[in-house]
């Protein structure tokens, strides 16, 4: 357990794919602490807790998103505390509509398949949502929290992105940022089934709002604490500016899938697992390259594909009449 700023204390987790960890905070209060998330629900849970409740009481857990390194194991947290678990009301619906139903895998799959991932590829994401089901256990019926809401002092914030419903807690320049902001990577957005339609242009108002709000402090899911985070804010909007630039210089006049520009913009050598967030991610651009009018999608639910707009308009434009030689 590491003593930060304000008293808060931070909790580091270890998690078995991808970023090797993720963080859980503790924010004091009168009557007791708040836990910002839980961790991936791991067999081991527990054991993983005794050492933090045999020195403090946990009053409340906040949840600020659906995603299984931090909402996973709600359900382990809230049986060996006692306490109530908080969540966005967006992201509880996404929750339960994602982690809750048996066919998550299969829409997902399906989903994909219609922009492009091959056939292979699918049946490993199957096999994955499958394996990793067990380790997602989230809180049920939680006390749902919305913009503006006060948590024991602390401001929600609703700053969908990273995830649609994403909250944070923002009190005296200090943001719990969850996965808002990280300090060495570029939080994943991606664009899913039944989600919102432009996960990035939220993310990017999202980000234009921690500019304007100037925390002073934020403290990340994964990483070191951010010293500036308006600075980093600004950094991500421009990564995701030249992203932009490079998913539109993929596009051409013949139609291409989602898949195809995942490949241009990541490279052909990633796993399933990798593909995934490679191929939303480039959807998530796409749909805001549409949303700008400098894309066009075409197709269907069954195949979709994107086209750069500029060429479609360009072969409905007739030539300009030859202009007469001098002296004619």
């Amino acid at each position: 357990m590491d003593e930060l700023p304000f008293g808060i204390r931070r909790l580091t987790f270890p998690l078995p794919l991808g970023i090797r960890h993720v963080h859980c905070y503790l924010l004091p209060g009168d009557d007791g602490w708040t836990l910002v998330d839980t961790g991936l629900g791991l067999p081991d849970a527990e054991a993983r807790w005794a050492p933090v409740l045999e020195e403090i009481e946990i009053a409340r857990i906040v949840v600020t998103h659906f995603h299984p390194d931090h909402a996973g194991g709600g359900e382990d947290a809230q049986a060996l505390t006692g306490a109530r678990v908080l969540e966005g009301e967006l992201d509880y619906e996404q929750c339960v509509r994602v982690w809750g139903s048996d066919d998550w895998s299969e829409r997902l799959a399906a989903y994909l398949l219609a922009n492009g991932l091959p056939d292979t590829l699918a049946a490993e994401l199957r096999h994955e949502s499958t394996a990793f089901g067990p380790f997602i256990r989230f809180a049920r019926d939680p006390g749902l929290v919305r913009e503006g809401n006060e948590i024991d002092g602390w401001e929600v914030l609703e700053l969908p992105g990273h995830a649609d419903g994403h909250i944070c807690l923002l009190r005296d320049g200090v943001l719990v940022a969850g996965d808002h902001l990280l300090g060495a990577i570029t939080p994943t957005v991606g664009l899913y089934p039944d989600s919102r339609p432009d996960p990035l242009g939220d993310y990017l108002a999202s980000l234009e709002r921690t500019i304007e709000l100037a925390p002073s402090l934020a403290l990340p899911g994964h990483g070191e604490p951010i010293t500036d985070p308006v600075t980093r804010a600004r950094e991500i909007v421009e990564h995701h500016r030249r992203r932009l630039d490079e998913t539109a210089a993929a596009l051409g006049r013949a139609p291409r899938t989602g898949y195809e520009v995942s490949v241009t913009l990541f490279g052909e050598e990633l796993d399933a697992s990798g593909r995934r967030f490679a191929l939303a991610e480039a959807l998530a651009h796409l749909e805001r390259l549409v949303f700008e009018g400098r894309a066009a999608r075409s197709g269907d639910r069954g195949r979709l594909a994107y086209t750069d707009l500029q060429s479609l308009l360009d072969d409905d434009i007739p030539p300009s009449p030859r202009a007469p030689e001098s002296g004619a």
